[in-house]
């Protein structure tokens, strides 16, 4: 026999071999050792004994010797080896087919619909399932490396369906990379991925759900000749309105910021926050403006919720929500300080490169910042809460959930405020997900891999991309290992790439498929991009894996699920190698297409694949379990089969719909804080007192926290409650009966904000005040700006600045605004003086008053003074400004 036909040698030497093995059999009873108990056992996997091994147990004699006739056919030797292989492959094809045909097809389908019914069933339990911190016992009958991990779930109720109160207007932002509705450049740079995807089907997804009025995402417009021009477009429509329903869709709004002809990474758009947050606030007023004019009679409709995307976007958010005091929500998708461990970990780069390339530092301040802001942040895992927002000086597990129980109760916080951490996987659209038995239409993936190959490239019914995948590979016959993802470094792409090339037996077994986003000319990439294909393409020439390995350069995303489709034709498994995963939106499109899975152990995928059931999880560190893994995956049928059927029977489990529902249900429960600030006279008419005080207790009217405490030693919480409700009843009567309640001073082209306290040693006002109050009109007069406002801004108490303001021989209502009592206080002078309720709430929320009065009290006393070197001034103090008197005990030396 030639040289070059060692291949058909070892394909002789396996069948006799085998069938030494099979005539010891008793009664013909045959049995093939498993693929893992052979490798536990330390022998030698051989590709062609394990192809042989089903021929032998699937096929008679007549089948073999068609076989080789065809082999012998060939004449040149090398041919004869690659359609030896061929054949083999095509043969053992065959054998799996042959021992699935008693699958019924009608009787699969039944099934394959109660499945579902009984997925979505069993997502509805599990979301009810308990609370935070409470532990999961599931089954682990694919890997023992996935542990148990707790499904964080609230006690809230589930999102209802009616119609009733449908007005909800919801922003979302997110400002970095490429956001448009369709044909999303996905991986096109490291700005655009995954997130961008989920916040525009997240946005259709809440626009979708009943009770929602309109959903805007908010982005950054850039009109630059970098990018098409659809991203310059100031307004686009992400979902149509829905005929007879009365909402208004979801739309992206792109607000201009920075450098308007020029595409921005996220690390260099700090310096243009301020201008970003200017331009979303008269987005959100004017659109509430109208939306209230449309379908809530003149009232402005403000949003229920701003959610900020990443740290950018939650800087946004939370200075946004500040300024509306509108409830904000955190999504953190990738967080600072857990990268910055990753890298250091690494040693490639110092601290000062870190920060240099990533402009860490200034992230990880954003990521403090929406933290403290938010009522509560929304992860997809629970590993994401203990191990990358603990690290955060803002948030403890512990410590956040005694403050809940307090709050629960009634207890005092002590000033002690945390947002909410929630687990809300992401969702998907299973509306265009089609799933075939892979024994069944093998019609075109044949003809692609067939002797009519070249005609088949030809046929319009073949994705185009399936023939851009195939024509790299020379057997297209073998199991698909599939990798989707951006050529980042934290992707971890290069980690398999040597995990397929050093694994002999893997390279003989499979094809490896990495879909890298898109280029043209990596040269013309970012550095990040450039270095991880270029290392590809030099591991690719290191194995010599050319024939073995295919890496398009482009791909559309309308053609995304049609890779998914060949790899489960081919019974191939996806793989998320990469280092850490905050959710892993890949593995679940892939099990949405019957795909096992293998991936990393950090992060989402571990909650993922602790539902699903689906696959293995692995260390990315260590190329050689990588390999193992996608091994044991593709060389046992029946362990694939297993995957296959979990993952079609769980997937319902990951439904926007269901994700909608949760995330408007915590959204419910969090503080009920919206503005009622109107530019206009509006008649308000009268309703019944217990109605409008009926959630008086969640306005932080209850003073008394336990038993019968009082409060500054004079009035129990009754008492005031019951003065509070008086002075408002008198309040009401006064504003209906005032006869300059349609007066309001309007739009000011200019406003002087006139911030000054001049008093004498006794406490008393000095003729300073009327000159500086004066001399600063005189100046806004004189600049002849039209219509110019004065604000006056004071420490005093209102009594106080009242009657400041008349010996000075200054009329208050010159003024547009009274800011007293230290700025806890804001009067309008134009409105009988009166106060700005809006503001009085916005100050109100998370005051830490109780815990100020007793700190002050404790550090302001000398060490070793009296009990009464420090005194409240009960004259001016308020529940906002807290004042005191401080005698001089300085000892004389």
């Amino acid at each position: 026999m030639a040289a070059g036909n060692e291949w058909l040698h070892g394909y002789l030497e396996a069948i006799l071999d085998v069938g030494s093995k099979t005539s010891k059999k008793q009664e013909g009873k045959h049995r093939i050792t498993r693929f893992d108990d052979k490798q536990k056992k330390g022998k030698l996997f051989c590709p062609t004994k394990y192809f042989v091994e089903e021929v032998v147990y699937s096929f008679d004699e007549s089948d073999l010797y068609k076989t080789w006739t065809k082999v012998i056919a060939t004449r040149n030797t090398r041919d004869r080896n690659n359609r030896l292989e061929n054949m083999c492959w095509r043969i053992w094809h065959l054998a799996r087919k042959k021992k699935q045909i008693a699958w019924d097809d009608e009787q699969k389908l039944t099934n394959r619909r109660l499945e579902r019914e009984q997925g979505r069933s069993d997502a509805s339990d599990d979301l009810s399932e308990g609370s935070e911190g409470e532990k999961e016992q599931g089954d682990t009958n694919i890997s023992e490396s996935i542990k148990d991990t707790p499904i964080i779930n609230s006690d809230t109720q589930i999102w209802p369906d009616d119609e009733k109160s449908r007005s909800l207007y919801i922003v979302l932002i997110s400002i970095h990379g490429l956001v448009r509705g369709e044909n999303m450049e996905l991986g096109r740079d490291s700005d655009t991925g995954g997130q961008v995807k989920y916040v525009v089907e997240l946005a259709r997804a809440l626009a979708n759900t009943k009770r929602v009025h309109r959903v805007d995402l908010l982005t950054r417009q850039i009109s630059s000749s970098e990018v098409d021009s659809s991203y310059g477009e100031p307004v686009e429509m992400l979902s149509c309105p829905s005929d007879g329903t009365g909402n208004c869709g979801a739309y992206i709004i792109r607000i201009p910021c920075g450098p308007r002809d020029k595409y921005v990474p996220k690390e260099s758009l700090w310096p243009y926050i301020p201008e970003f947050v200017d331009g979303a606030f008269n987005h959100i007023v004017n659109m509430a403006r109208a939306l209230g004019e449309e379908v809530a009679g003149g009232n402005p409709i403000w949003p229920y919720v701003i959610h900020g995307h990443y740290a950018d976007a939650g800087e946004v958010a939370a200075h946004l929500s500040g300024a509306l005091n509108v409830p904000m929500v955190l999504t953190g998708h990738s967080l600072g300080r857990n990268k910055f461990e990753q890298l250091l970990k690494q040693g490639r780069l110092s601290k000062e490169d870190i920060n240099a390339t990533y402009n860490i530092i200034r992230r990880i301040g954003a990521e403090e910042l929406g933290l403290d802001a938010a009522e509560m942040v929304v992860t997809s895992t629970r590993q994401e809460i203990d191990e990358q927002w603990g690290l955060y000086d803002g948030f403890d597990l512990k410590l956040e959930r005694k403050l809940r129980v307090r709050r629960q109760r009634g207890v005092s916080c002590l000033g002690r405020s945390m947002p909410r951490m929630v687990v809300i996987p992401p969702g998907m659209d299973f509306s265009n997900v089609t799933i075939q038995d892979p024994m069944e239409s093998d019609g075109d993936l044949k003809s692609l891999i067939g002797p009519d190959r070249v005609r088949a490239q030809n046929n319009r019914n073949i994705p185009p991309i399936w023939n851009e995948i195939m024509r790299f590979l020379t057997n297209p016959h073998k199991p698909m290992i599939l990798a989707l993802s951006r050529p980042d470094p934290k992707k971890n792409v290069t980690t398999l790439l040597k995990a397929f090339g050093e694994c002999q037996a893997l390279r003989e077994l499979a094809n490896l498929v990495l879909i890298l986003g898109n280029r043209d000319d990596i040269e013309e990439m970012s550095t990040n991009s450039s270095s991880v294909l270029i290392t590809v393409l030099k591991l690719l020439d290191k194995y010599d894996l050319y024939g073995q390995v295919a890496y398009p350069k482009h791909h559309k995303q309308s053609e995304v699920h049609q890779i998914y489709c060949l790899a489960a034709k081919t019974k191939g498994v996806f793989i998320n190698p990469a280092l850490v995963e905050p959710f892993g939106l890949t593995l679940i499109e892939a099990a949405a297409y019957g795909l096992p899975v293998v991936a990393t152990k950090n992060g989402g995928p571990v909650d993922i694949l602790k539902a699903l059931h689906n696959g293995l999880l692995i260390d990315p560190h260590d190329h050689k379990a990588i390999a193992d893994a996608l091994l044991k995956l593709v060389a046992d049928k029946n362990l694939w089969m297993e995957c296959r059927k979990n993952s079609l029977k769980n997937i319902h489990r990951f439904s926007w719909t269901e994700h909608c529902k949760n995330y408007l249900s915590h959204i419910e429960h969090c503080c009920n804080r919206h503005p009622t600030i109107r530019h206009e006279s509006v008649p308000i008419p009268e309703e019944p007192m217990s109605d409008s005080l009926k959630d008086v207790e969640n306005l932080s009217l209850r003073f008394s926290i336990e038993g019968e405490l009082k409060f500054n030693g004079e009035l129990d919480s009754a008492m005031r409650q019951k003065e509070l409700i008086e002075a408002i009843t008198k309040r009401m009567v006064s504003s209906h009966n005032n006869d300059s309640a349609g007066y309001y001073p309007g739009r000011r082209q200019g406003l002087f904000v006139i911030a000054t306290d001049c008093y004498n040693n006794n406490g008393e006002y000095t003729e300073s005040l009327q000159s500086t109050i004066k001399n600063v009109m005189k100046t806004g007069s004189a600049l002849g700006l039209g219509s110019i406002g004065y604000v006056f801004l004071t420490g005093s108490s209102l009594r106080e600045t009242m009657e400041a303001l008349k010996c000075c021989q200054v009329s208050i209502e010159e003024f547009d605004a009274l800011v007293c009592n230290s700025g806890s206080e804001l009067y309008y002078p134009w409105r009988d003086t009166a106060g700005d309720t809006d503001y009085e709430s916005h100050i109100e929320y998370r005051w830490p008053g109780e815990n100020v009065r007793s700190m002050v009290t404790r550090l302001a006393k000398l060490e070793g003074g009296n009990e009464d070197d420090i005194t409240e001034h009960v004259g001016i103090w308020s529940s906002r400004c807290c004042s005191y008197n401080v005698k001089s005990t300085a000892k004389e030396d």
